[in-house]
């Protein structure tokens, strides 16, 4: 029946990932140390499916700090072997360990020098022979109904993959800053973006003196149009903010309100964020409080910049 068919490729490919633990030992450390020690980048190639898995790890690694490529090995054959330095490391991927193609470009891996792990389900195949670490990706049963398409081996030999990529990301110290340097953009980008990207700064902020009489407040916020203008002192210290809500109440209350000055206006000790801080933390810390700007100030209490709530909802931060 359709569904068995379906649960048994899903308790194959269960079953392959998790004997993969059990084998995580000293030849995994060692493809890590190789990959490590090595002064190139990572050389991904497979044929077919196992093609399809070597593009994959490739991208897994290059977007986790460690430089990896995929290098199609018919294409390789024809020219591109050039893509391949002496201090590379290649990475080839084979169930069958016999991949014609993956076999003739070994004499040309060991001549430039790079060096060679290889995954396969096959460990005395020829290929893995030829291996300077052999991982080994075997699995009992493909879980295809015909038992001829490749599903719980490619499988298995993904999770490897990802599982050696995880491993490297430890060893590197690859943390959440490295992360959002290397995705500058996308959903994954933007969650780890900081508010320094965001704020506007320089002087698109705008500021006032505490002397500063309410009609010139009100030219500085009509100028920089942000709704607000921090006031800060000689120094360059934030001392407060006045926002379109403060100006409303003003006028509510007094007869005179261009006979004030800044100061007296202003909200002291506003609420803050530092250039570092992640602008999904300033959102919802805005929506916390229920305000609609924050000044951005450096460990000194040097204003540095403003923040708006609106230009951090559009970059759809969650």
């Amino acid at each position: 029946m359709s569904r068995e068919a379906a649960q048994d490729v899903l308790l194959a490919e269960a079953r392959a990932v998790e004997a993969l633990a059990g084998r995580i030992g000293d030849e995994f450390d060692r493809a890590a140390e190789l990959i490590l020690a090595a002064t190139g980048r990572v050389v991904l190639t497979g044929m077919g499916k196992s093609g399809l898995v070597a593009r994959k790890i490739a991208a897994t690694m290059a977007s986790t700090g460690t430089p990896a490529f995929y290098l199609h090995p018919a294409e390789a054959l024809h020219g591109d072997l050039g893509m391949v330095v002496e201090g590379d490391v290649v990475i080839a991927l084979s169930q069958s360990g016999e991949t014609a193609e993956i076999l003739a470009l070994v004499e040309t891996i060991r001549r430039m020098g790079a060096q060679l792990i290889v995954l396969t389900g096959t460990p005395a195949s020829s290929l893995g022979r030829e291996a300077d670490v052999l991982l080994d990706t075997s699995v009992p049963a493909e879980g295809c109904p015909l038992d001829l398409a490749p599903m719980a081996s490619t499988t298995a030999a993904l999770a490897l993959g990802d599982a050696l990529a995880a491993s490297l990301m430890v060893r590197k110290g690859f943390s959440r800053e490295d992360f959002a340097r290397l995705h500058p953009a996308g959903k994954l980008g933007r969650r780890l973006a900081r508010v320094r990207r965001f704020m506007h700064g320089g002087e698109a902020a705008p500021r006032v003196a505490p002397d500063a009489p309410m009609r010139q407040v009100v030219l500085e916020m009509s100028a920089k149009r942000l709704g607000c203008t921090t006031v800060v002192d000689g120094d360059g210290r934030l001392r407060g903010i006045i926002t379109d809500g403060d100006l409303r109440r003003l006028l509510e209350r007094e007869a005179q309100p261009l006979d004030k000055l800044a100061s007296e206006v202003m909200t002291p000790r506003p609420t803050t964020v530092g250039p570092e801080t992640l602008a999904a933390a300033a959102l919802k810390l805005m929506e916390d409080r229920k305000i609609t700007m924050i000044p951005v100030v450096d460990g000194a209490g040097l204003l540095l910049g403003v923040v708006q709530i609106h230009d951090l909802w559009g970059t759809q931060l969650f």
